[in-house]
């Protein structure tokens, strides 16, 4: 047995490993964090949430800089785009984040290492890296193991004209012609990436609508906001095959339509990344997906060993997998952990921002749930005007018997921002009129807010 001896051994340095490790040695226990990869952070830092904000938000100013600075009196001439520049940019902010969690290990005491970690009976995890092989000892084990991209059947990937997200964040050009497989969060916001540095854009979607899960209306005013800028839908839309043939993207759609295309995008969702751990032979149960199974307490089938984060299901998002990071490392510790499933935001960082937390007015409608809706449109505000952006609306809706908040549905500018206030309202059981009854700041995009939980009530000032 080794004579590396922790009280906890974290399986994955994302955003629920690294987290769970850092709150862990903070409650007092002697933690190893364990990644295969040598920046820590896991898909969200290294290629996933960041870099791909950081393209968003580069790609943005540019293609405002080219078509929208005009409107405000600033004339640009002979727009340029560098590339190469801006990829360094995105790879900058990716190193000086994942930098930190080191600095954070340091400071809180918590042992890096890099390895592919395999799990063993009895508290022993078998490390395998470029330096050879070593076994640690844990009382408890924590996987955290995050998600990988999920391919599809018939699409041949070669990691370059035809790849998954991680490809799309390092292209060296700008595809004259651009398909993107799949229509939810990953493939607008890459396909938005792209169509801004002049990429025409194609999505193709499965399903008769985007954005799968999301409230239906923001999902269709958003859709017709992406046609006007310029992308292309194919909705209903099932790919048979798709491969390189001489430099070029050849897609067959079910039906014998046919597209070609410079590059592909297969965003077509994630799936757990549980493969190869020595789960199964250690007794961890998984289920038909995949997905490691666990109780109320993260605990999985094996006493001692733990999961989180997107190896077991759920809303797969960073923010989640950290929210179960400390939950789970205050159980581990001997104390309470929570997590409440119902209030956790989700956010579409395309343009318009689209955000949302709670029940939808199909899920309320599913339940036989009596709700009022609050509607409140970006043109009433006088901060979006001012910010020259008035397309989007705020919608609130309140059980019609008690008026506590159920949902709220955020489509248009900073709406990212805006959703935390919902999110922090919901936590305390606010109603609408509570919501109504805080002074918001003038001028300010928060006051929509707040305009649309008046308008609960039928009470709307300015609409």
């Amino acid at each position: 047995m080794s004579d590396e001896r922790f009280d906890l051994a974290v399986l994955g340095a994302g955003p629920g490993g690294y987290v769970a490790a850092i709150r862990a040695a903070q409650l007092g226990l002697r933690v190893a964090c364990i990644d295969e990869n040598r920046q820590l952070g896991g898909t969200c830092l290294r290629v996933g949430c960041i870099p791909s904000k950081a393209l968003l938000e580069s790609s943005e100013r540019y293609a405002e800089t080219r078509h929208g600075l005009a409107a405000h009196g600033v004339v640009v001439d002979e727009v340029e785009l560098d590339l190469e520049r801006m990829m360094a940019r995105k790879n900058e902010i990716v190193g000086t984040l994942t930098g930190g969690i080191e600095l954070l290990f340091k400071k809180n005491g918590v042992t890096a290492i890099r390895g592919r970690g395999r799990v063993h009976a009895n508290g022993v995890l078998e490390i395998e890296s470029d330096e050879g092989g070593r076994a640690i000892y844990a009382e408890r084990i924590l996987l955290a193991t995050g998600s990988r991209p999920a391919a599809l059947a018939g699409v041949e990937e070669d990691g370059d004209l035809i790849g998954n997200s991680t490809a799309a964040l390092a292209w060296p050009e700008v595809p004259n012609k651009l398909v993107v497989i799949g229509a939810g969060y990953i493939g607008l916001e890459l396909g938005s990436v792209w169509h801004r540095l002049g990429a025409q854009v194609v999505v193709l979607e499965a399903l008769d609508h985007i954005l799968p899960g999301m409230d239906n209306e923001l999902a269709s005013l958003a859709q017709r906001a992406f046609k006007r800028q310029g992308m292309t839908f194919r909705l209903g839309s099932f790919v048979e095959s798709a491969k390189v043939e001489q430099d070029r993207c050849a897609i067959t759609l079910t039906g014998g339509d046919a597209l070609d295309a410079d590059r592909v995008l297969v965003a077509t969702g994630r799936v757990p990344a549980t493969a190869e751990l020595g789960l199964e032979e250690a007794g961890v149960e998984l289920d038909e997906r995949g997905f490691v199974r666990t109780d109320s307490s993260f605990q999985t089938t094996v006493a001692g060993i733990y999961a989180l984060g997107d190896c077991i299901g759920g809303a797969m998002l960073a923010h989640k997998a950290s929210d179960e990071g400390v939950a789970c490392a205050e159980i581990i510790a001997g104390g309470h952990g929570h997590v409440d499933y119902g209030i956790i935001p989700a956010i579409v960082y395309t343009h318009p921002e689209i955000a949302s937390v709670g029940q939808t007015e199909e899920q309320l409608q599913e339940q036989g749930i009596d709700y009022r809706k609050g509607v409140c449109p970006y043109g009433a505000s006088g901060r979006a005007h001012s910010l020259g952006d008035t397309d989007g609306r705020v919608k609130i809706l309140a059980d019609a018997a008690t008026d506590r908040v159920m949902g709220v549905h955020i489509i248009g500018i900073r709406a990212g921002d805006m959703i935390a206030e919902a999110a922090t309202a919901m936590a305390f059981g606010a109603s609408s009129e509570d919501i109504a009854r805080v002074v918001h700041a003038h001028p300010t995009l928060s006051e929509l807010v707040r305009e649309a939980a008046l308008a609960v009530d039928g009470r709307a000032i300015h609409t």
